[in-house]
């Protein structure tokens, strides 16, 4: 399936501080109006700094409900007719300021596990390590050249045989890591090996 050009018409910037020495974010995607029962919850669980929704919001109270749990920035789906930008741009800093590492939040980004080239390029021009994105529902952390691509898949609406997921960043100092966790079963999510 082809889509369309990324266009990007607006970027918004934000910069985030480790706040004691380290920095969580919950990232989300593809809620479609309707995130999963238990999902709120488990957010809550994480203890975020920060949730990141990737787009596919539908209506604007699922980003009203997620600031319940913690300050929520987001960026606009192809679904979606909300004001909010279609890129974000977050800097991660130290206590002292300087920048740990950059992020760039957008919907689409991803052909298969690489970078569609409009996102690499928009990578790129934005220093960006880390790229973040929804809209396949597929949960995903892969590498792509010099970018780690992290998709939190979906909290949605289940769509085929896909997990319903979303992401959890940890950002310190020594590094960033990853993970998925599932809204079913509360724990932490890995891809089904086959057999």
């Amino acid at each position: 399936m082809r889509y369309p050009a990324l266009v990007t018409t607006t970027t918004e910037r934000v910069a985030l501080p480790l706040s004691g020495g380290k920095l969580r974010l919950v990232v989300v995607a593809d809620t479609h109006s309707a995130p999963h029962a238990r999902s709120a919850a488990l957010v809550a669980e994480q203890r975020p700094d920060r949730i990141l929704h990737a787009g596919d919001i539908g209506d604007r109270s699922v980003v009203v409900d997620l600031a319940k749990v913690a300050p929520t920035l987001a960026v606009r789906g192809n679904i979606d007719d909300l004001e909010l930008p279609d890129e974000l741009v977050v800097d991660v800093c130290g206590d002292d300021g300087a920048s740990l590492t950059r992020i760039l939040l957008l919907h689409i980004a991803v052909n298969g596990p690489r970078l569609r080239a409009d996102a690499a390029r928009r990578a790129r021009a934005e220093d960006a390590a880390l790229v973040i994105c929804g809209h396949s529902h597929v949960p995903f952390l892969g590498q792509d050249g010099p970018f780690v691509i992290f998709n939190p898949g979906s909290i949605g609406p289940r769509r085929f045989d896909l997990p319903i997921v979303f992401g959890v960043i940890d950002i310190s100092r020594s590094g960033v890591e990853l993970h998925h966790v599932d809204c079913e079963s509360g724990r932490r999510w890995v891809p089904k090996r086959p057999v």
